[in-house]
């Protein structure tokens, strides 16, 4: 009778820890989101967990675009996106969502020279109390970021965007929200039909590195289908990146497993 309970412990124990986690429109992350026809309110009201917007640092201006050549006048952080996510709190009586649960990364990638772009991000985002003393966001830096080793040198209401190639100390990891990589870095697999071996242990192996160290994980620049999604999703990756927010949004709504 001992061993059987023993045993059934064990089994139910593995049980457990092999169910696929719960994925929801909260795990899409809208990539270069600013290039959508609606940038910031189509991912917001699709309810994505994540959105990423690049920013230079222009005559102490933060303008908004993929590259330099693109910048538009009035294109920049705090007209795409600071204001509108302000009146999304104040609709929603202090909370980025209407679920009071619900959260959201907002993703600043810096094109321009780290710590002077950073520190100009700062100074804007501190006319914005309502967003940087909120519990349900989190402003994760990426791109052109300070080094590994100064992380805690920043408010607390700054985040940032871990690499695997670093090593962090205990105390600027705890400012790591997610790390993220580039899919090619790792994998061949263009996203049709089943991954090569080699590409899924390479990522495989990443991913667990984040896992252990009790940070979500995100590819860019992994295929954006179908095949894809749920390949990342069997995999555990906790953000999937996408440039195809209503498609990617229909799917996770279908496919919560």
């Amino acid at each position: 009778m001992r061993f059987y309970a023993i045993s059934l412990f064990v089994l139910l124990t593995l049980g457990a820890n092999a169910q696929p986690r719960s994925y929801s429109v909260g795990n899409a992350h809208s990539h270069n989101d600013y290039e959508q026809h609606r940038p910031f309110w189509a991912a917001y009201e699709a309810g994505f967990g994540s959105i990423e917007a690049d920013v230079f640092l222009v005559n102490g201006n933060l303008p908004v675009a993929h590259n330099a050549k693109d910048i538009q006048p009035g294109n920049d952080l705090k007209t795409m996106y600071l204001d509108p996510l302000a009146r999304c709190i104040k609709k929603n009586r202090g909370t980025a969502y209407p679920d009071k649960k619900k959260r959201l990364l907002l993703l600043i990638d810096c094109k321009t020279e780290g710590i002077t772009t950073l520190n100009e991000i700062i100074k804007e985002l501190n006319t914005y109390p309502a967003i940087i003393n909120n519990k349900t966001i989190r402003i994760v830096i990426t791109g052109n970021r300070p080094h590994a080793d100064s992380l805690t040198h920043y408010p607390p209401f700054i985040w940032f965007d871990g690499e695997f190639t670093l090593k962090y100390s205990r105390e600027n990891l705890a400012r790591v929200a997610l790390f993220s990589a580039n899919f090619k870095n790792y994998a061949a697999w263009n996203g049709a039909g089943t991954p090569d071996t080699a590409s899924e242990n390479a990522l495989q192996r990443q991913i667990q590195s984040a896992h252990k160290r009790g940070k979500p994980v995100r590819f860019w620049g992994a295929p954006d289908a179908e095949n894809a999604w749920r390949t990342l999703q069997r995999w555990g990756v906790d953000y999937i990146n996408t440039d195809k927010i209503a498609e990617l949004s229909q799917y996770l709504g279908a496919h919560r497993f």
